[in-house]
């Protein structure tokens, strides 16, 4: 732990044999804060970076939204709209949608799981299919679409055509995933972002304009929850 002005942070020590220098980061996920260091780096020297951006880090962990955890009446987006957690204990199935309410089943302990399995199986299905439907009117196909949880992109490509997009696009709305697959599906004609990457771009979204916005402005919001 490391004390702040503002309290106590959390800090994640994390060495890497690629990185040429200490680096810090904030972890939005979680609110820790993140020190990689070199193979030959000390953590005094980290020590040191940490105490030197005291103020930084106490203004960004401020600034990151208020967490939501997957508990019994908590309020999940599902595509931009707001859905209640509903915990049925006495219901069948995993989890399932019943107008603007998630149900979850089972014992309270599982609850939490089943929201993220849901999320994901439900990210897996819609997106999947936004991406081969895209993929096809460009005649691309990718090697592989694979859902993760990362924290920087919301999707990336592969050099071997493999795409990975976030689960966590799924509370997005929908106008929002549609801007990102297509931002990927792109990549798999053009790996960079020249003018001709855009122009596909274009092509196959009109919502750059307004998804690119939204994600600066909400998307740590989407990175805390769960």
């Amino acid at each position: 732990m490391l004390a702040l002005p503002s309290g106590l942070a959390r800090v994640e020590w994390r060495r890497s044999s690629r990185a040429r220098r200490v680096s810090l980061r904030i972890d939005p996920t979680g609110g820790a804060v993140v020190v990689t260091l070199p193979t030959r780096a000390t953590r005094k020297a980290g020590m040191a970076l940490l105490m030197g951006h005291a103020d930084w880090i106490s203004d960004r962990l401020a600034a990151l939204p208020e967490a939501v955890t997957f508990t019994d009446g908590a309020m999940v987006p599902i595509c931009g709209v707001p859905h209640r957690i509903r915990h049925a204990p006495a219901s069948r199935g995993a989890a399932f949608l019943l107008e603007q309410e998630l149900h979850v089943t089972g014992a309270p302990d599982f609850l939490a799981r089943r929201v993220r399995d849901f999320l994901r199986q439900t990210a897996r299905q819609r997106l999947g299919a936004l991406v081969m439907a895209k993929a096809g009117l460009i005649g691309v196909t990718p090697s592989r679409v694979t859902m993760k949880d990362t924290t920087s992109r919301w999707g990336s490509c592969a050099a071997n055509k493999s795409l990975a997009l976030s689960w966590r696009l799924v509370m997005a709305p929908v106008f929002v995933q549609d801007y990102v697959v297509a931002h990927e599906v792109a990549h798999l004609r053009h790996m960079n972002h020249g003018p001709k990457f855009w122009a596909l771009v274009d092509e196959l979204t009109p919502h750059t304009k307004a998804a690119i916005p939204w994600l600066r402005a909400e998307g740590a919001r989407l990175l805390r929850i769960g």
